[in-house]
């Protein structure tokens, strides 16, 4: 009798193994496809909320380079998380962006570069410097 119920569990199991791989080849094709992910959208391209984030680069949008669109989306998809502060200070610097000429932007990209590979002390006491300059009255500072 043990024999038989052995012989029964496991064409039990069996069974059960058979429908779960059943089950998952026909979730699978009910499962809708991953959409292809457009590396480099145009304007039209873009949702209606990324539009409106990225509004400020509207203009330009279709003559980005790819990796900087990739950029561009990426912070448009954490702008919904952002606090107030956060995304107006975004939209600002969104905004004084797109005002730069390219030979500006590669600027500002080479100066971010050279302060970001310093060390952290030498970067502080330039932050320390900045701020010295910022609390200065509108003639010294010429």
């Amino acid at each position: 009798m043990a024999e038989a119920a052995r012989r029964a569990l496991s064409a039990a199991a069996r069974i059960l193994a058979a429908l779960c791989g059943a089950f998952a080849i026909a979730y699978a094709s009910l499962a809708p496809a991953a959409a292809p992910q457009n590396k480099n959208p145009s304007w039209s391209q873009l949702t209606p909320q990324q539009r409106e984030i990225l509004s400020p680069l509207a203009g330009e949008w279709d003559k980005l380079e790819p990796v900087r669109k990739k950029k561009w989306l990426g912070v448009a998809k954490r702008y919904p998380k952002m606090t107030p502060i956060g995304k107006k200070r975004v939209k600002t610097r969104m905004r004084k962006w797109a005002e730069l000429t390219p030979a500006q932007r590669e600027e500002a990209r080479k100066r971010y570069q050279r302060i970001h590979s310093m060390p952290p002390a030498k970067r502080e006491a330039l932050r320390k410097r900045w701020k010295e300059y910022e609390s200065l009255q509108p003639q010294p500072r010429k």
